[in-house]
């Protein structure tokens, strides 16, 4: 593969041409190779990490835990374990995430059931009496 501007590489993965600027300035990326010109050249190992950072935060991984995760992949100790404990992790973080959003369709549901949803004046709104904690 030829070496590609950041706009083509912007175009390759999918993601804009700021976002690939601030994981240079973030270290996600190392500091490109310039043309004479002073365009920025990228490679084949640039592409794929912009792709590894954009499917890993797709999963649900914060920049911070990508950056754990592509230190793994730079430690001649690391293995899959490593790897895996932390999707576990995540996967455990999502599953609570999915019980507490449950949780509040669950009261929201409830909370419209009840309400009038008519023209009454906002004081005898079932919803906007329980957001201020009064039970009438």
């Amino acid at each position: 593969m030829k070496h590609l501007t950041i706009g083509k590489l912007a175009a390759r993965t999918g993601v804009g041409v700021e976002t690939i600027r601030y994981y240079e300035r973030s270290g996600f990326l190392p500091a490109p190779d310039r043309l004479p010109s002073g365009y920025r050249i990228y490679g084949s190992a640039t592409v794929n990490k912009v792709r590894f950072i954009r499917e890993a935060q797709s999963l649900g991984f914060s920049l911070s835990e990508i950056s754990d995760l592509l230190s793994l992949t730079d430690d001649p100790e690391a293995d899959c374990a490593q790897v895996n404990e932390r999707a576990q992790t995540k996967l455990q973080e999502i599953k609570d995430k999915i019980h507490r959003l449950q949780l509040m369709q669950a009261s929201l549901e409830r909370l419209a059931k009840y309400c009038p949803a008519d023209e009454q004046p906002l004081s005898e709104c079932s919803i906007i009496n329980h957001l201020y904690g009064r039970e009438d």
